[in-house]
């Protein structure tokens, strides 16, 4: 939801924070047109990329990736599944979120 673009300044502003906090979570999960920012035409797929070198595993819905026709366009990580997100957040002790 809200303007396209503040969301796109937004995000980039939190991935860039996010790198420059010298603490890179263990995971991040994309899902519903958060695959948007894993796949081919991401404004920040610098960023996702920095984060995976840095350690921190990357997954992109699968069922979000076939929804919007975007399996095949992924650039950065692995294509999940809701058993691997449910396991994720169930084993996190924190979880955060933009």
């Amino acid at each position: 939801d809200g303007e396209p673009d503040l969301g796109a300044k937004l995000m980039k502003a939190f991935l860039t924070q996010l790198l420059q906090s010298g603490t890179v979570p263990k995971k991040a999960i994309f899902m519903s047109s958060g695959v948007f920012l894993t796949t081919e035409g991401s404004a920040v797929i610098e960023e996702v990329r920095a984060l995976e070198e840095a350690g921190c595993r990357i997954s992109s819905c699968g069922t979000c990736l076939d929804y919007y026709d975007r399996r095949e366009k992924l650039l950065v990580g692995v294509a999940g599944n809701m058993k691997d997100t449910v396991r994720a957040m169930l084993d996190a002790t924190k979880t955060l979120a933009p």
